[in-house]
């Protein structure tokens, strides 16, 4: 068997990567993607290698040949001139005598992957294949349907690409495995056929689509089940496969963890880092935003002025003139710094953001691990007199812990009778047991040295709308904020959820209830495994010190292994030298398996 790697087109998408190479000279972590394609074909027992070039060609075979490389396989060059008018069907053409002189694994040079899958399409029970993947929201390009059998019954191009559809659909890596009978029998006629027909610049899979249709032309999907593999087609993905890719699972954990979200792009990752409520939106909610998706697509949203009218009806006691809307409270928290005190106290750990946005503050911290990472009225309340400025977040990030409504209101007074300002993070306040709010007039008018902050992503559950909200009754700062933001700081999408969130106060509510309740339950399972010690939340999630074991190599474990993305907590400002990781409460069944999951690791 043999290997043909169509490598000829020049990658300008990938911009400065390519500009002088090719895209198989991709380098990630030391090794060429050509390289890594090598040592995959020879774990496989193929020996020879057809390279189909063009782009910068000469630079290929001089790394070839500098590296020693076709002292590992044998390599043929194949040259296509007209690299630049043409696309890989007519790479492939220049091949197809090759075609037929031995079956063949076709594969593509902009490709990184696990090292096994190029095993596992020859060792396959199928003469004709590919290699599929089922379909997921990162995927783009040409996809296909397999019937009962695995036999690929149709190719699907991107403008035929229907998302009703998308259970069905697999989506090729662009890795075959041709017998010659299969090229000299359909491929190669139909590929002679289509060039006379459509010309050169097209792509081989085209001819594919079109012997689908043919009764006796089978050709196979092998379906990846889990297995890393990637497309790089621009500078996006190359970021991308140097997280999935990373050579050890340290440098792993710290790539993903420095992404701060967005990890919808990567195969199968279960985020227990980031803290979203599982239970809201509702179905409802949502098929109503997506009815009005194009409106809200093609139009401007309104006006900071209008915003806060609208964030009347989400906080129903609070007017328009004491609330600002930003996109995310992390927008908001940044904008503080030009209205917090000189000299700030906050208990940590904490939200790392408050100490980030406010350089040229000065910090005073109160340890809560004194308190058994609780938090501490009396050290709250003690910390006034040496401060300008207190923030409090309550439910506490990470330890859940909460001060009552009593407690906060004590707070509040005695702030007030000394003339210190309180800034006061609920963002996870509607999980707690006695959840309550201070976004509300009376208490905002009341106490005008209070700022409040919550964050409408988390426990409305919708992170990717970026909103969070600020309330003062104090005219000064709302102005100050306000001046500081520009007209349009939110998007339409986000201004017409906090237009339609009344219609579901009550599911929200109902959802809040569900996390309450799924919180105590999980609880109880978690204490099981002894190796653990979970501290009591009133938010939704856990933090949970090792008693047994570290932390990191527990995170390593579970996304290597399980593709479960964790935060661990060593380093973080407050901490000791004991293990700490903070896991998020999720729906019943992802909790589940998290469970089982930290059970297999402590051989529970």
């Amino acid at each position: 068997m043999q290997a043909i790697m169509l490598a000829a087109g020049m990658g300008s998408r990938l911009g400065k990567y390519t500009k002088d190479n090719t895209k198989c000279m991709l380098d990630v972590y030391g090794k060429t993607l050509l390289e890594r394609a090598i040592d995959s074909l020879l774990n496989a027992n193929i020996n020879k290698l057809i390279l189909v070039l063009g782009y910068k060609k000469e630079n290929v075979k001089k790394y070839i040949k500098e590296t020693k490389l076709d002292e590992k396989i044998e390599i043929e060059f194949i040259d296509n001139d007209v690299y630049d008018k043409t696309n890989n069907i007519y790479s492939l053409y220049l091949a197809k005598d090759k075609l037929i002189q031995d079956d063949t694994i076709l594969l593509e040079s902009d490709l990184i992957y696990d090292e096994s899958i190029i095993s596992e399409l020859v060792n396959s029970k199928y003469n004709d294949a590919a290699l599929v993947a089922k379909y997921e929201e990162w995927m783009d390009g040409t996809m296909v349907t397999l019937n009962e059998d695995k036999v690929i019954s149709s190719f699907v191009e991107k403008n035929n690409f229907d998302y009703n559809e998308v259970n069905s659909y697999y989506k090729t890596v662009n890795i075959y495995k041709f017998s010659k009978d299969f090229c000299k029998r359909f491929y190669l006629p139909f590929l002679e056929s289509y060039i006379k027909a459509y010309g050169h610049n097209d792509y081989y899979e085209l001819v594919l689509k079109v012997i689908s249709g043919l009764k006796d032309a089978k050709l196979y999907g092998v379906v990846l089940d889990g297995k890393d593999w990637y497309e790089i087609d621009d500078c996006q993905d190359y970021d991308i496969v140097k997280a999935i890719f990373a050579p050890t699972t340290k440098e792993k954990l710290e790539l993903f963890h420095k992404r701060f979200g967005g990890y919808w792009r990567f195969n199968g990752i279960k985020d227990y880092c980031y803290l979203v409520n599982p239970y809201f939106p509702t179905k409802q909610l949502i098929s109503k935003m997506k009815y009005f998706y194009e409106n809200l697509l093609f139009n401007y949203p309104s006006g900071q002025k209008i915003e806060r009218i609208i964030a009347t009806r989400f906080f129903e006691n609070v007017s328009d003139e004491n609330i600002i809307i930003g996109n995310g409270a992390a927008e908001l928290i940044n904008l503080l710094r030009n209205v917090v005190g000189k000299r700030i106290a906050l208990t940590i750990p904490s939200f790392n953001e408050y100490v980030r946005c406010f350089p040229n503050s000065e910090f005073v911290f109160i340890n809560s691990k004194d308190n058994g990472y609780r938090l501490s009225l009396e050290s709250l309340i003690n910390v006034l007199d040496d401060v300008d400025t207190l923030v409090v977040i309550s439910p506490d990030n990470p330890s859940g812990s909460h001060l009552s409504y009593d407690e906060t209101i004590k707070l509040l007074n005695i702030a007030k009778q000394k003339e210190k300002q309180i800034v006061f993070d609920e963002s996870f306040i509607d999980f707690a047991s006695d959840n309550y709010t201070l976004i509300d007039d009376s208490i905002l008018k009341r106490y005008e040295n209070l700022i409040v902050i919550k964050s409408i992503s988390k426990s409305y559950g919708v992170p990717g709308l970026r909103l969070g909200i600020l309330a003062s009754g104090n005219n000064d700062i709302i102005n100050i904020v306000n001046n500081n933001l520009p007209v349009w700081n939110i998007n339409s999408f986000a201004e017409y959820f906090l237009q339609i969130f009344n219609i579901y106060k009550k599911d929200y509510k109902n959802a809040c209830i569900n996390i309450k309740n799924e919180r105590d339950r999980f609880y109880n399972e978690l204490k099981n495994i002894k190796e653990l010690y979970v501290y009591p939340s009133e938010a939704n999630y856990f933090m949970i010190e090792l008693k047994k074991g570290n932390s990191f190599e527990l995170a390593e474990f579970l996304l290597n292994n399980k593709k479960i993305l964790i935060k661990v907590l060593n380093g973080k400002n407050g901490f000791d030298s004991k293990e700490y990781i903070r896991i998020a409460i999720k729906d019943k069944e992802e909790n589940d398996y998290l469970f089982d999951c930290l059970k297999e690791y402590f051989g529970v």
